[in-house]
């Protein structure tokens, strides 16, 4: 199972969601040549109804801070309840560090 597959998996059983994306988004990145690191969540969850998004930010976290101290060096999070979700989230812009700019 990749990082990207354990990820969902793990966010899936805690928040319950009607649609996640888990992208590995270390490609656009320079690190190793199939280094999981780097990722981009999209998830939307009524667990979200009535929580701040610093709050949101702050529970997913903890459903992953295994990976935070561990493999996960950068973690893009778009959380959404059903009724503010739009279908799309913003995609992260490209990476302007080291060979990658």
């Amino acid at each position: 199972m990749s990082l990207a597959e354990h990820i969902q998996q793990k966010l899936s059983d805690a928040f319950t969601p009607t649609h996640i994306e888990v992208d590995c988004e270390s490609h656009m990145h320079n690190v190793p040549e199939g280094a999981e690191m780097h990722f981009r969540v999209v998830l939307v969850s009524e667990a979200f109804t009535g929580v701040r998004k610093v709050q949101r930010h702050q529970k997913v976290y903890a459903v992953l801070a295994d990976e935070m101290a561990g493999p996960i060096h950068a973690l893009a999070l778009h959380l959404y309840t059903g009724e503010e979700w739009a279908g799309q989230a913003p995609q992260s812009p490209q990476c302007l560090g080291a060979s990658k700019g």
